[in-house]
């Protein structure tokens, strides 16, 4: 079964507002249950149903998630390999058997929860790469 979601956490993982998921939740666009206690709870393959497995509006005002970013070149692959060292951490990502190497902090590394196995986007913008995970 899948994990059921706080309609706050449900909010972050879809990238929109509390009161937007809301909303959904009252207009039928998004299934939920009700606890013993009557509060909403969401299951995690709603919010991927209703995203299509990616962060997307839910509201045609503002694009939000990977749609908000500027970046044209969102590549999807996994983490093959992360390496920390000191301030910074080496992440090879592996794009459908070719590797991309990105240079980014230690703390952005544990924020994002970098391991091998992890989905993850490849943003590419200029001379950059940057690392969302997917």
């Amino acid at each position: 079964m899948s994990e059921l979601l706080k309609p706050i956490d449900a909010a972050r993982l879809a990238g929109v507002s509390y009161p937007t998921l809301k909303q959904c939740i009252y207009q039928g666009k998004i299934r939920s249950t009700k606890t013993a206690g009557g509060h909403h709870r969401i299951a995690r393959s709603e919010i991927e149903r209703v995203t299509g497995g990616r962060r997307k509006r839910l509201r045609n005002d503002r694009p939000v998630g990977l749609d908000a970013i500027s970046g044209r070149n969102k590549l999807r692959g996994v983490v093959s390999e992360i390496r920390f060292e000191g301030l910074l951490v080496q992440v090879t990502i592996d794009l459908a058997g070719q590797q991309i190497t990105s240079i980014i902090t230690s703390d952005a590394a544990r924020a994002l929860g970098l391991k091998p196995g992890v989905d993850v986007y490849a943003l590419i913008k200029a001379t950059e790469v940057m690392v969302i995970r997917g």
